[in-house]
Order: C-alpha cells, then sequence, then structure tokens
C-alpha cells in the first residue's frame, strides 16, 4: 500500500492518535492491522494508548505505513546522511537503496551539510518507508556558530520539516540546564551530537532547553501534519563507564513527562534509548523506560556492550540489540562497521542493516511473536533437502548466501550436490543422516 492521497491531509488535527481515539479504522491502520496479523480493533486501542505508534506525516504520500510498538514484531532503523565533508545526493540515495534492499523498516536522514532540504526532498520522494530526520542539524548548519541560533530557530526548523513530509524528528527535549553538570563528570560527557548541540547552546545563551520551554509549540506542529515525536536521549552514555548514570535517568525523567504531554495532546511518541550499556544492564534500561515513559514504544542505539572493538560494532551492537528487543525494545537503530570512526560506505550500510536483522528477528522468534519461526523452520527444511536455491531465497542476505557457497570451488559447490566445501561428500552430516535413513528403509 502506499497512499496518493491522504484523506486527513488538511483536517486539524490530523493525528493517527486522534482518529485511533474516535474509533475510526484509517487506512493505515487498516494497512499494518493486515500486515501484523492483528485485529483492527486491537491496533485502534495501541494506537490510541500510545503503546503503539504509525509514522505517517500527512505529506509523505507514497509511503507505506509502518507499525512500531512492543505489540508488533521489532522494527529496525538505518541511518543515512551526509557530512559536512563527504557524500553527496547520488550517494544517499544509493545508501537509502541498499538499506531498504537489505530490509530496513525505517530510515533516517542524518545529514548535516550542503543542501539538505533538497537531499531530504530526494529522499522523501524515493523513501516508501516512514523517514526521520534531527532538525537540529540543518538549523546548525546555516549558522556559523550554534550561539548565532535564536529559540525561534529551533521550531522553525521543526515546521520545514514537518510541512516537508517528515514523517518522525528526533527533539532533544528532555536535556535540561540542570542536567548539564552531572555529564561533566562523566568519561566520555555527551556523545549525541544534538545533545552536545543543545547544551553548547544553553551555556552560552544561560538559558533553559527551547524546545523543552517551547514543547507546546512542537506538538501543535505535530498535530497538524501528524508528525510523531522521537524524544532524544541527548544524555545517553557513549562508554560503558557511564551507562545508568544520574545523567541519564535525570533526562528520562523528562522524557516521561514529556511523553505523557505529547499524548494528551494527541501526537504520536516513542523514546530514543542508550547508547553504550554493559550487557547487565541491559534489561534494567529497558524496564525503567517502560515505567518512566508509560510504555511507550522504545527506540535503541543498539546498545554497544563492549568499547574495545571499532570497526566490529555493528556486531557489540547486535548483541547488546538482540537483548533489548527482548527486553522490551520496539525499533532497533543499527550501527555499522564504521561506527566511531568514519561515514558509512554501501558496504557498511549493508551489513548494519543485515546484523539489525538479525537482531530483531531473534528477539522476535524468542518472544514467540505470531509467525516468526516459520522462516526459521522453511530454511532448516530446504538446508536438509540441499535445496540451495530455496535456502538462499529464505536467507536474510540472499547475494551473500550465494556468494559464500560458490566460493567454495565449483568443483566441490554447485546446486546439484548434497554437501558443502567444509565437510564434502564424505563428512557431510545431513548427507549421513539422509543415507540412514534410507537404509532404515531396506527390507
Amino acid at each position: 500500500m502506499s497512499r496518493t492521497t491522504n484523506p486527513r491531509a488538511g483536517s486539524y488535527p490530523a493525528t493517527l492518535v486522534h482518529e485511533a481515539r474516535q474509533g475510526r479504522a484509517t487506512q493505515e491502520m487498516l494497512f499494518v492491522a493486515e500486515h501484523e496479523g492483528l485485529e483492527i480493533g486491537r491496533v485502534i486501542d495501541e494506537l490510541a494508548s500510545g503503546r503503539l505508534i504509525i509514522p505517517a506525516n500527512v505529506h509523505h504520500t507514497s509511503l507505506v505505513p509502518l507499525a512500531i510498538g512492543r505489540s508488533v514484531t521489532c522494527k529496525i532503523n538505518a541511518n543515512i546522511g551526509n557530512s559536512t565533508v563527504a557524500s553527496d545526493i547520488d550517494g544517499e540515495i544509493s545508501k537509502l537503496d541498499v538499506a531498504l534492499r537489505h530490509g530496513a523498516n525505517a530510515i533516517m536522514d542524518l545529514s548535516s551539510g550542503g543542501d539538505i532540504p533538497r537531499i531530504r526532498a530526494a529522499l522523501l520522494e524515493a523513501c516508501r518507508a516512514p523517514l526521520g530526520t534531527v532538525p537540529v542539524y540543518e538549523a546548525v548548519s546555516r549558522v556559523n556558530d550554534v550561539a548565532d541560533l535564536a529559540s525561534d530557530d529551533f521550531v522553525g526548523i521543526v515546521r520545514e520539516h514537518a510541512e516537508q513530509g517528515v514523517d518522525f524528528v528526533t527533539v532533544h527535549c528532555g536535556l535540561l540546564r540542570e542536567h548539564i553538570p552531572m555529564a561533566r563528570k562523566r568519561l566520555t560527557g555527551i556523545v549525541s551530537r544534538g545533545g552536545s548541540l543543545m547544551a553548547q547552546w544553553m551555556l552560552i545563551h544561560e538559558r533553559q532547553n527551547p524546545l523543552y520551554e517551547r514543547f507546546d509549540e512542537v506538538l501543535e506542529l505535530c498535530r497538524r501534519h501528524d508528525l510523531t515525536l522521537s524524544l532524544g536521549d541527548g544524555l545517553r552514555p557513549g562508554s560503558l563507564a557511564d551507562a545508568s548514570d544520574e545523567a541519564q535517568f535525570a533526562e528520562l525523567e523528562v522524557l516521561g513527562e514529556l511523553c505523557r504531554r505529547a499524548r494528551k495532546a494527541e501526537v504520536q511518541v516513542m523514546i530514543e534509548g542508550p547508547g553504550h550499556v554493559p550487557f547487565d544492564q541491559i534489561a534494567m534500561n529497558m524496564q525503567r523506560e517502560r515505567e518512566v515513559c508509560d510504555d511507550a514504544p522504545f527506540y535503541v542505539l543498539g546498545p554497544v556492550v563492549t568499547d574495545i572493538a571499532p570497526g566490529y560494532d555493528h556486531i557489540t551492537s547486535a548483541i547488546g540489540a538482540t537483548m533489548a528487543a527482548y527486553s522490551g525494545a520496539s525499533m532497533l537503530c543499527y550501527v555499522t562497521p564504521s561506527e566511531h570512526l568514519c561515514l558509512p560506505n554501501l558496504e557498511d550500510v549493508r551489513q548494519g542493516v543485515v546484523a539489525y536483522r538479525i537482531a530483531a528477528h531473534a528477539a522476535d522468534v524468542a518472544l514467540g511473536k505470531p509467525g516468526a519461526r516459520e522462516r526459521d523452520d522453511a530454511i532448516s527444511a530446504a538446508r536438509y533437502r540441499f535445496d540451495w536455491e530455496r535456502m538462499f531465497e529464505l536467507s536474510l542476505d540472499p547475494d551473500r548466501a550465494r556468494e559464500r557457497y560458490t566460493g567454495g570451488g565449483e568443483e566441490f559447490c554447485n546446486l546439484s550436490t548434497h554437501y558443502c566445501s567444509m565437510c564434502g561428500p564424505r563428512f557431510c552430516a545431513m548427507r549421513l543422516t539422509r543415507l540412514l535413513d534410507e537404509l532404515e528403509k531396506k527390507p
């Protein structure tokens, strides 16, 4: 489904929460109900309560609706976007194509240089998945120094993104001036780009966070365009040493307050989470968010479970992401091998998306989500039959599976052989087991 027209455009309030609370089933609700295998009444109830969201700006007409919440399958987001020193529109469109082709459910454009509105317009046109942004990046890109920004600029840039059709925005509303001294005690300080920019502005101007002070204006924009808020964790920990500290949890308390204000205004909202977290603290972090934010969908980055593997952080974070999803996270923001090192390239995007699809799927299987294990059982059956084509078809990354199989050498591995180059014909356990089946059938 894609929405060539949207009957909510021009209405007020335009949010799906408002429609759900009126008991009305929209085309977006009907689509996700069928896609997720839920009764439409369940979708309406979850949406009305705020436990489920469907990011769907009324202006993003090519969008295929997506449900995010604990009552549905775990989703993954892929971050793309240029930097002030690298990439262009064509490069970002290529990343978008790779991310969607390998199974990303949502996309975030984190562009911070060049003609950002033009990049975003191109991505919106090409992207059928929900598209998110961090508006403060663009606000800062327009001035020589963050100090040059006025309070109006922070709200104005959110308005521009809403009017252009962005489905969800990260806004760092929960980082308050009084939290900054807590973060100064950390090993790695403030690692969120948006969080550090907001903290710098507050210290320079000796004022409170303008997005917190003017949160009602932000909510009004959301009501007009059905812009979903992703309440950013500007004080997420950037190292294991800083995980679960007073700064992180002080901000979380404010995010809980803002979440309740958004729900009261009939605005869709999710909460962003850490970060770098030791494995044994992940479940506690997920439970704390559920309690403080009244079970709002939790959107987590990783978490990264060890700090010692630059170049492999798609792995260190996927380990944490599986536990996070199992413990209640609704959407996982992927991490690529280039995390902490450089701007991701196409191969980084591919590896990050696949790693996070594995993490999300593993959690869905463990949680017993309806139909989650069907694909696992089907690929296992194909493997036992040596049905290589079917096995590739069911793989999360069919091209990579095929590449690795044929890499064993044509003399050992082709689509007609009943073994691979790892074991060969004499030591293939499944081949030998199938021979046992044949022997048992003999009289």
